[in-house]
């Protein structure tokens, strides 16, 4: 998707600007390409992004290490807020942050990356408790074999053969 010039927004019908979409994103593995619709809406000093996108993904279990197919689906919406920051676009390396500062903004001069912001939505939406299956039993434990019935490794034979011969303490 390509980038979109924010005051070109303020030109658009009803301010908005509706982007419908069917791509694969760097970085991200999907077995299907993300579809779905992007409506960004300027609203004077901020921007009103929305979402509803869909993709298939192959997801490890957490439990079992099996491989499973997950279905994202995501429903959201962001404020982003367009602040006017200094002309160098300096800020010092530390400083105070309250929680209000929290929040995204770009210049109301510069540009909004759909790709960009769609990557975190999905990433976000990614479930961080993989589970193939509610009952999934897991890893199953396989039971341990008798050392005394492994096979012995034939170049530690003449080693197997002196044990053997200790005398047992």
């Amino acid at each position: 998707m390509e980038a979109l010039y924010i005051p070109q927004l303020l030109n658009a019908v009803d301010k908005t600007r509706v982007v419908s979409f069917q791509e694969r994103l760097p970085g991200l593995d999907t077995l299907t390409p993300i579809k779905g619709e992007l409506t960004v809406k300027h609203q004077v000093n901020y921007l009103e992004v929305k979402a509803q996108a869909e993709a298939i993904m192959t997801l490890t279990c957490n439990r079992c290490l099996q491989n499973f197919n997950h279905r994202l689906s995501i429903d959201t919406s962001e404020l982003i807020w367009l602040e006017v920051t200094d002309k160098l676009g300096h800020t010092p390396l530390e400083r105070e942050v309250a929680l209000d500062d929290l929040v995204e903004s770009l210049s109301p001069q510069g540009y909004f990356h759909p790709s960009d912001w769609l990557y975190e939505q999905v990433c976000l939406a990614i479930p961080h408790r993989q589970i193939c299956q509610a009952d999934c039993p897991g890893i199953q434990a396989a039971d341990e074999p008798n050392i005394d019935d492994a096979p012995v490794d034939h170049r530690w034979a003449t080693l197997a053969a002196l044990k053997t011969q200790l005398p047992d303490s």
